[in-house]
């Protein structure tokens, strides 16, 4: 019964950090997500005003963006576990430049360079309906 427990935890941490984009734990390449919506500009966060959400490490560039994100965490993480929003409408997952970013209705959304934020800009709306079908089907793959 105690290893069926383990086996159980291992396979939702697996299912959990296949839904975020990281590196070495780390989301959005360590940029504040908060800054995105206050400064409306990506701005690198620090290593020592960090917190825990959702199995992945946020860093913030001030003591306030971080207690921002500590009320509502919802709020402030990217779309898609902070995969290329342009890839995730063709269906699939695709790493992220932090500068290339968009803010649609309060959502945070990223892409894999400014040449593809421009393109997936196009036709916004519509990569954001598919993107969130995608989603749904590939976030724990």
């Amino acid at each position: 019964m105690k290893n069926l427990i383990q086996l159980c935890l291992v396979l939702m941490t697996m299912s959990i950090s296949a839904q975020n984009n990281l590196k070495d734990g780390v989301a959005i390449q360590g940029y504040d997500p908060v800054a995105y919506f206050v400064e409306g500009k990506a701005v690198l966060g620090l290593k020592e005003i960090k917190t825990q959400y959702d199995n992945a490490t946020y860093y913030f560039a001030t003591d306030v963006n971080k207690e921002e994100f500590v009320k509502n965490p919802d709020k402030f993480v990217p779309q898609y576990g902070g995969y290329c929003a342009y890839g995730l409408s063709k269906g699939y997952k695709a790493p992220i430049d932090p500068k290339a970013f968009t803010i649609v209705e309060d959502k945070l959304y990223l892409n894999y360079s400014l040449d593809v934020k421009a393109e997936w800009m196009k036709q916004r709306e519509e990569r954001i309906v598919k993107a969130n079908e995608n989603w749904e089907k590939i976030k724990n793959k």
